[in-house]
């Protein structure tokens, strides 16, 4: 089979590392891809905003099959017009990519279907959400209604955040994608991810992680689009898995295809368990980016026909199996993220990772032969172990061995996994 896979994080480089070891696959292309991918796929330069190009190269490459990594492509229609072409996409339509593509879509469809989620409003202005603020008190959490990288929302312990926040989205901090707010209580609990594979009528269950957003040891800070992620997690338990899938994603997908909008591909679940149990705080409509790499670890299914059945609707004829060690990965990002940030800083050396640890490449690129940072996040130094504790330790032991002086990272994540462990 000839796979056609889009992206250049590190979401894509472990999707791009567990595709490469399947049996069907035959040829395997990536675009643009990063220096990590290039280790398992011939990368192609096109632009994936021109979804004619895109086109193009799969009817020249007689592509069979077409994996969209990131949000924005999924948006703007390029599963759509691939569709449109007879190729097979994992990936949803633009008119389902909305739950991600705009929060407020997705709280609206929370209300129809009485999904849980944090009571909310919707404003396109700043005066008339300041007022909502006001009236609601803090904590309370603001967010840029469409795509904004993972840094449109703001969780706010006082109403002045709150208000500063909403002039963040109106005067333009977050583009197009704060030109309306989304204003909603502040659940308190823990945050926990939940992913499952969906063809619009069948889901699959995939393994649940917990990552870790603010920038700061302690998960202190202002939120990131992630500095680290471990799974499973252990807040999920079996009872809290079976309730995710009755009360929020079951709802989702049929409220999804009654509302004309089918939905085939991942559902990312951003969950707050709370005194009430799971609560959805957002939907994201691919992998999560650093929890790919942690699933992609312990996943011991062949990836391929996983994804192909999510396309051609046949989900409830496939499995998926998992490794029972628990993966974690700690986000190697550039000094100064998630503000500005020095590019094209030279990484000097990447360690030999080995068995069950895998150092993916996030925002890097090859400058005159030499690696450099180019992104904010820049590496997930990923391992496994037979516990949270054991796959910290081997994780952070290659962090020790990267060479590179612009790189920082948490030293803590999994903390909450590894608290469990000692008690």
């Amino acid at each position: 089979m000839k796979v056609l896979l889009i992206g250049s994080g590190g979401r894509e480089h472990a999707l791009a590392w567990k595709l490469a070891q399947s049996p069907l696959l035959t040829e395997f292309y990536a675009t643009p891809g990063n220096p990590g991918i290039a280790e398992h796929a011939a990368l192609v330069s096109l632009n994936v905003e021109d979804h004619e190009a895109v086109a193009a190269f799969c009817r020249e490459k007689a592509i069979d099959f077409v994996v969209v990594g990131p949000e924005a492509p999924l948006v703007a229609g390029l599963a759509d017009r691939l569709r449109a072409y007879g190729l097979k996409v994992f990936g949803p339509s633009a008119a389902a990519a909305q739950l991600e593509g705009s929060k407020g879509f997705t709280k609206d469809i929370c209300a129809r279907y009485k999904i849980p989620t944090g009571a909310y409003q919707r404003f396109n202005n700043a005066p008339k959400a300041k007022a909502y603020i006001r009236e609601q008190g803090a904590p309370i959490v603001v967010k840029a209604d469409g795509l904004a990288a993972g840094k449109g929302v703001t969780v706010a312990m006082t109403v002045e955040e709150a208000l500063a926040a909403v002039d963040d989205c109106f005067e333009g901090a977050f583009g197009a994608a704060g030109a309306e707010v989304v204003v909603e209580a502040y659940l308190d609990g823990e945050e926990a991810s939940f992913f499952c594979l969906c063809d619009g009528r069948n889901a699959l269950p995939l393994a649940t992680v917990q990552d870790h957003k603010r920038v700061g040891e302690g998960d202190t800070g202002v939120n990131t689009g992630g500095m680290g992620a471990y799974s499973p997690a252990p807040v999920m338990t079996a009872e809290m898995i079976e309730r995710t899938m009755k009360e929020i994603i079951e709802p989702t997908i049929r409220g999804m295809a009654e509302s004309g909008y089918p939905f085939s591909g991942v559902f990312f679940a951003g969950l707050m368990i709370t005194a009430k149990g799971p609560e959805l705080i957002e939907y994201n409509v691919r992998f999560g980016d650093p929890e790919c790499q942690v699933l992609m670890m312990r996943l011991k299914s062949d990836l391929l026909p996983l994804l192909l059945a999510a396309a051609e609707g046949t989900l409830d004829k496939v499995m998926a199996e998992w490794s029972d060690d628990p993966a974690l990965t700690v986000v190697m990002a550039s000094k100064g993220y998630p503000g500005s940030y020095e590019k094209n800083t030279p990484i000097v050396s990447l360690p030999e990772a080995g068995d069950g640890a895998k150092v993916f490449h996030a925002g890097t690129s090859l400058k005159g032969g030499e690696l450099v940072a180019t992104g904010g996040r820049v590496l997930n130094v990923t391992a496994t172990g037979r516990t949270v504790g054991e796959a910290q330790n081997r994780a952070y032991a290659l962090v020790d061995k990267v060479e590179w002086e612009n790189g920082f990272c948490r030293r803590d994540i999994g903390w909450r996994a590894i608290e469990r462990e000692k008690a």
